[in-house]
């Protein structure tokens, strides 16, 4: 059993950064694909960024140019820094790891909460 956990949430002004991290209790952290997702409540849990083996990041079009998604397999942590952070921001972010050998194996975080204030 994978456990993930969130750090690095908080409160910030609209302009400001944070960087959420995420570490990983498995030692073939590196076999994993990584993912950053935000939910807002009502709404559908939205995908942020993608980091891939080869470390290859895919980002939602709303984040593009703002958030950088990195990972470090010595520290089995992913990283997720946030630049310019806008109100519509402000969700609680959850990290997601996934593996496939045999069958398709899915892990996610508890959570963290991030406000941006306007």
């Amino acid at each position: 059993q994978v456990q993930l956990v969130e750090s690095g949430g908080g409160l910030v002004q609209a302009g400001g950064s944070l960087r959420l991290s995420c570490a990983a209790s498995v030692i073939t952290f590196s076999s994993y694909a990584l993912s950053w997702y935000r939910q807002v409540p009502g709404k559908q849990r939205e995908l942020v960024a993608t980091i891939g083996r080869n470390e290859d990041a895919v980002y939602a079009d709303s984040v593009k140019g703002r958030f950088t998604v990195s990972r470090d397999n010595d520290k089995n942590t992913m990283y997720l820094q946030m630049n310019s952070l806008k109100p519509e921001d402000a969700a609680v972010y959850y990290c997601k790891a996934a593996h496939y050998d045999d069958a398709l194996h899915v892990y996610w975080g508890q959570g963290i909460q991030v406000s941006v204030s306007s």
